[in-house]
């Protein structure tokens, strides 16, 4: 597989990381509510390594190919970011507060929860990860796309462990700040699950 590929791969998953939606509304909202940011990244990490396995195994074409199928998967992941909003909309953080104990288990499954039950997630994997393979590249083809998920996935932790790090030490200290920007969070993740719900209902 050429360098080449993996480069052009990695500028346009970086520039999709960087657009702000789902993972970043969790990452800021776990972020101010626990002691570090690293259980929710983990999380999300794991919920893409996850997608991954299931493109490079084929199944990713089956379930865009099945209408059906489609729409359960957008229905559950947009009830799960609905519910995830909601928690963290009413519930907002507060800086300095002593994890509970297993918060930090919770937030990891809950990331898994956003970016492994995101239907666009899948969808952008599904097109994005083969079209940077080669299929004279002498690889075969699900070990193309196990490296380009593992090139998304390293710039994923990166880039939201320093934002979520960045964040909790800009609003460590002013508790107003952080309960209004956890609340913003929360209804980010809600809007965006009500979008999905309601567009598969909505002419």
């Amino acid at each position: 597989m050429a360098p080449a590929s993996v480069l052009a791969f990695w500028t346009v998953a970086f520039l999709l990381i960087v657009m702000p939606g789902p993972d970043w509304a969790f990452t800021i909202g776990a972020g101010l509510r626990g002691r570090s940011v690293v259980p929710a990244v983990s999380g999300l990490v794991v919920g893409y390594a996850a997608v991954t396995v299931v493109v490079a195994a084929g199944v990713g074409a089956l379930v865009a190919g099945s209408p059906s199928a489609l729409t359960a998967l957008t229905l559950v992941g947009g009830a799960y970011l609905i519910w995830q909003g909601a928690t963290t909309f009413t519930h907002p953080a507060v800086p300095g507060t002593e994890a509970d104990t297993g918060t930090d288990w919770h937030t990891f499954l809950h990331g898994i929860g956003v970016s492994g039950l995101n239907p666009k997630g899948l969808l952008i994997f599904l097109a994005l990860l083969p079209q940077f393979t080669d299929p004279a590249g002498g690889w075969p083809i699900a070990g193309q796309i196990g490296l380009l998920g593992l090139t998304y996935m390293a710039t994923c932790a990166a880039f939201y462990l320093c934002l979520g790090t960045l964040t909790r030490n800009v609003l460590d200290g002013a508790p107003g700040r952080t309960r209004l920007i956890t609340r913003l969070s929360g209804a980010a993740m809600l809007a965006l699950g009500a979008y999905l719900v309601l567009d598969h209902f909505l002419p």
